[in-house]
């Protein structure tokens, strides 16, 4: 019998190291570049975010497209995701399909995440199925626009770039995993017009009066004579060259968490990019 037991604790160590690893890196990119709590944790009095309830959701995108509100995230199994196997929830995340079949709408950035690596992929579902469940039943989100029928075919088999490449893996952070080019690319009918790529110019309505997203390009009106330190602050505490607070709804109390490893990829990928003219500023943003 005590051999049985030993070949049975062998046979479930690899396993269990891989679920524990799994979620280590769920819970870093969670509470880092990844920041869903940003839009999915529950909102008080002036947007103030109650880090007490979790990923229950209920924060509202009031736009002129549409009047969504952020989904509960938590296991619960009836307001949240609690009733979603693993696989369902994967497709929603990376492909904007519910269980039910519907489309999930924006501002859910699926087009980015549709880039995310099978293996930070599984990392996140790790993480939100180890969260607590809190019972939070949100509206259902408002569309003025026509939704597509999906957002392309079923994504299969995405890997990560080498970390060793800076550039390319920076663009993953800014891309698949952080969707900071959906906030920082001008948006055009509601599709983000991937010719300007960093050049920002889009507003964000909230408790904070409107922020208009910042030109990320190497450009004069962009980042051109920032040191990789005074752009590093700016992401992660939301400070700009000159010392001036930045605005939301920028994740700064996530983005403060973002390792020096990643950083330097981050900001070795925005140096990359094309220098562009700030995006589209609307009237008196």
């Amino acid at each position: 019998m005590h051999w049985l037991l030993t070949l049975l604790a062998l046979a479930t160590a690899p396993a269990a190291a891989q679920d524990k690893n799994l979620l280590a890196r769920g819970t870093y990119l969670m509470n880092s570049i990844v920041a869903c709590g940003n839009c999915h944790v529950q909102r008080g009095e002036k947007g103030r975010p109650l880090m007490e309830k979790g990923l229950s959701g209920g924060m509202v995108f009031d736009e002129e497209p549409f009047k969504a509100y952020a989904p509960n995230i938590t296991p619960d199994p009836e307001t949240g995701i609690g009733k979603w196997t693993d696989a369902q929830l994967a497709k929603a995340i990376r492909e904007g399909i519910r269980p039910d079949g519907t489309v999930i709408g924006p501002p859910m950035p699926i087009m980015f995440y549709r880039g995310m690596a099978d293996e930070d992929l599984k990392a996140l579902v790790a993480y939100l199925r180890a969260q607590p469940a809190v019972k939070n039943k949100v509206p259902k989100s408002e569309y003025r626009i026509k939704l597509p029928p999906s957002y392309g075919p079923e994504v299969k088999n995405v890997s990560a770039p080498s970390r060793k490449d800076e550039v390319k893996y920076g663009q993953y952070l800014a891309g698949p995993l952080g969707h900071c080019m959906d906030c920082h690319t001008p948006w055009v009918k509601g599709v983000p017009d991937l010719s300007k790529v960093g050049a920002g110019g889009n507003p964000f309505r909230g408790p904070w009066g409107v922020a208009v997203s910042r030109n990320l390009t190497p450009h004069e009106q962009g980042l051109k004579g920032w040191s990789d330190a005074e752009i590093a602050r700016a992401i992660r505490e939301g400070v700009r060259k000159d010392g001036t607070p930045l605005k939301p709804p920028m994740a700064y109390g996530w983005y403060k968490n973002i390792s020096d490893e990643d950083m330097k990829s981050l900001v070795a990928y925005l140096r990359s990019l094309k220098p562009l003219p700030l995006g589209h500023r609307p009237p008196n943003a």
